[in-house]
Formats: C-alpha cells, structure tokens, sequence
C-alpha cells in the first residue's frame, strides 16, 4: 500500500486572476464562489482535492492588491498568512492581461492586475522557497506571447516551476495536480476523503447567496453587501430551513435589492435556493431578508466569523 501524502497549497494572486476558479476545477466540484467583480473571495477558503493517496489542501486566498480599508487590509493579511504556512505557494498569473500588454493595448484593468502581480512577485522573491508560476487564462492566447510571458515572470527567479491552465476550461489542470501531488510531503491526511471544503455549512450557504447577489445586481449593489445565515433549522423531513440577511449600506441599495414587488430579491432566492440543494443534496427551505446596515464592514463580529484580523 502506497504512503499517504499530504499538500497545503496556497493559491495566491491579483483580484480577479482566477484562483477560486481554479480551485474549484482542482476540487473537481464547486466550492468557491466565482463572478466577474473583484474580491470576491473575502477569507481564506479551503478546498480539498484527492488525487490517489495524495490529499491536496487548497487555500483560495483573498486577492492582493494594495488595500486601504479595514476588510481589504485583513484581506490581504490573510492570504499572505495563509502562503506562510503552506507546503507549496502557486501564484495564479492572469495571462491574458499580460499578452495584452506586452502588445501595447493594455486596459486599465490590465495595467493594476499586472501592478498588482509584482507585487506579489517582489514579496515572492524574499521567500525561503520558490513559488509555483500558473499562468491562466491561455485561452485562443498565440504561442509566441503566451511563451513571451512565460519567460518574463519566470525569469524574475522567484518559481521552481511554471505551469500554462485554462482553469475555467480544465486545460493543464491534471498537469498542475500531478505536480502538486509529487511534491507533497508524507503526512496523514488532514480531511476525511469526501470532504470537498472545511467552511461549515452555514457559511457556505451565505456565500452562495453572495454570490447570486453579485451576479445578479452587478454594480447597482456592488462590494458593499453582505449575506449572514441567521438561522439553521434541521427538519424532520431532512429538509433545512436557512433563514439570511443581506445587509447593504444605504436604504437606495435595500430597495435595488428587493425589487419591485420583491422580484429581485425573489429571483437572488431562488437561484442561491437551488444551488444550496445540489451542494447539500437535500431540501432547502430559504428566507431572505435585506437590511441596511451602513457600517456592517467595520463591525468586528463579522471579521471574527470570517476568521480575519480586525487590527490589520
């Protein structure tokens, strides 16, 4: 019988790089909350992926990028305390941003997410031990300027590997596991097998519903909301009842929120609702409600249950 191995990996990288994408494909099923906006992920969240005898423990990690309030510094501290203790760092590179620039037609976007990556990298480089370089997003990317790119960063010395994945199509993603699972120290395992996160059930019923929020509103109820899973009901069915608030800041936002005739809070509902039963394989009974509460990003009961540092 072959030695169980054991891997902490910390997936670090600018907002909007791709990392909770790319746990998810690690995992195999979705665990980490995806959309468009950046700093979506908002504490370290970990995802567990089997790969034989091999357990990978993969840290999706709050994006770095120079932070300037209270949530956005914990943020930052967390990932980069997360990176500390971990057996192996992987900085997720979005590579398309890159190509874009080295061909002169940069977007703003582009510009901080490369700012934001040398940042990374510089912190990368005063680390003991190399780093892992992924670069994502090689989708249709020519193989001149996905090889130019590949070079640049590598060069700067701070990875003993580099690795080109498509997260969102899978592609190079059995490579990076492969090398992942190799260098993975013997050690017991630090989950059971069919465990796929460690976030409890209530919190990753609130991100869920965080989620559906974002995809649905966009900018019109942007970075300044939050969801709290108030209540869990066990049923005697094996149904569950969630009871959540959103909490926004200012009672403009409750109102885009609700919708008119509470269409929209409805429609955030049922989505978040249907998800929670594929996750849960059960039936969810879900309320929610949207309350203003204008300084809930400053509330330090929040940071504690997110598990972030108030004094950041």
């Amino acid at each position: 019988m072959s030695e169980r191995r054991c891997a902490v990996v910390a997936i670090v990288g600018a907002p909007n790089a791709g990392k909770s994408t790319l746990v998810n494909a690690l995992v195999g099923r979705k665990v980490a909350i995806v959309t468009h906006k950046v700093q979506t992920t908002r504490y370290p969240l970990r995802g567990v992926a089997m790969r034989g005898e091999t357990q990978l423990v993969l840290i999706d990690t709050p994006g770095v990028f120079e932070a300037k309030r209270r949530l956005d510094r914990a943020m930052v501290r967390a990932a980069w305390a997360s990176a500390e203790g971990a057996d192996a760092v992987v900085h997720l590179v979005d590579a398309s941003a890159e190509a874009r620039i080295d061909a002169g037609d940069p977007s703003g976007a582009d510009k901080r997410a490369h700012d934001d990556a040398m940042t990374i990298n510089a912190a990368l480089q005063a680390m003991p031990a190399k780093s892992i370089l992924v670069l994502n997003k090689i989708d249709a990317m020519p193989r001149e300027a996905l090889l130019a790119v590949s070079r640049r960063w590598f060069d700067t010395g701070a990875y003993a590997k580099a690795f080109m994945v498509s997260a969102l199509n899978r592609d190079g993603i059995e490579d990076l596991a492969a090398h992942l699972g190799a260098i993975a120290p013997q050690g017991p395992w630090l989950f059971p097998e069919d465990d796929i996160a460690d976030a409890p059930s209530r919190m990753i019923a609130a991100e869920i519903t965080r989620e559906k929020l974002m995809l649905r509103l966009h900018d019109e109820v942007p970075y300044d909301a939050t969801v709290a899973t108030e209540a869990w009901q066990e049923r005697k069915d094996g149904s569950v009842r969630i009871e959540q608030t959103i909490y926004v800041q200012r009672e403009s936002q409750r109102k885009i929120a609700i919708g008119n005739n509470a269409r929209t809070v409805k429609a955030i509902g049922q989505a978040a609702r249907e998800e929670m039963e594929t996750l849960f394989e059960r039936k969810v009974h879900l309320f929610l409600h949207v309350k203003v509460q204008e300084k809930w990003s400053e509330d330090r009961a929040l940071f504690q249950s997110l598990g972030l540092d108030w004094d950041a």
